[in-house]
């Protein structure tokens, strides 16, 4: 195994996975979700039936301590999605943390996370820079004894024109855009047209039309 990809089902994760399968092979990638107690599992649906059909085997990792501390949309179930209140705080450092154990476990030493800065500004996303996947690494290097190790952000630069514009020279954005679910109420397609992430995924077709 050479790398694991954190992997929700959505576009740019889904992006990452083809990225690492290109380098390596499907058979040397393993694609990661997580369960945390997410508002809908339809993005879980979505990477499962994305895994397949790229050929790459997946695994899910249990993350339960986000609903017992969490107090924001995704997890809380009774608010309602707004701006600014998705973030969970700490979710990707987790994320990429287990990840990376499981990683070790497999002798491989790279995981990708689909973070994008943009995230940042968009939806007060703290943990989707490079600066923070920087410390992170290093922090990991050491908990590994793995100097070796590395997390990749392919995307982490990109504007969400230019990561579509990636999946169309990976042949994949008419299938990503089809089967990806990026929407926070769990919709396919254009989704609910008004969540933070729905916003910009749209404003991206719409510069590609």
């Amino acid at each position: 195994m050479k790398a694991l990809i954190c992997h929700s089902g959505g576009m740019d994760s889904s992006i990452c996975l083809k990225l690492a399968m290109e380098e390596y092979g499907p058979g040397e990638v393993l694609s990661v979700g997580f369960d945390y107690g997410q508002r809908h599992k339809s993005e879980e649906e979505a990477a499962s039936l994305i895994a397949r059909a790229f050929g790459v085997e997946r695994t899910i990792i249990p993350i339960p301590i986000f609903s017992l501390l969490g107090n924001n949309a995704l997890v809380d179930h009774s608010l309602p999605i707004q701006n600014l209140n998705t973030l969970v705080a700490g979710r990707n450092g987790l994320m990429a943390w287990h990840a990376a154990l499981l990683a070790h476990k497999l002798g491989a030493h790279e995981v990708h996370l689909g973070v994008m800065e943009l995230e940042e500004a968009n939806s007060g996303y703290r943990d989707c820079s490079r600066a923070y996947m920087d410390l992170l690494e290093k922090i990991l290097q050491i908990d590994l004894n793995d100097r070796a190790f590395r997390l990749c952000t392919p995307l982490v630069q990109m504007t969400k024109k230019e990561s579509h514009d990636l999946a169309a020279q990976l042949g994949i954005l008419p299938f990503l855009l089809e089967h990806t679910v990026s929407c926070y109420e769990g919709l396919k397609g254009r989704g609910c047209e008004k969540c933070p992430a729905c916003l910009l995924r749209n404003k991206a077709l719409d510069e590609d039309a």
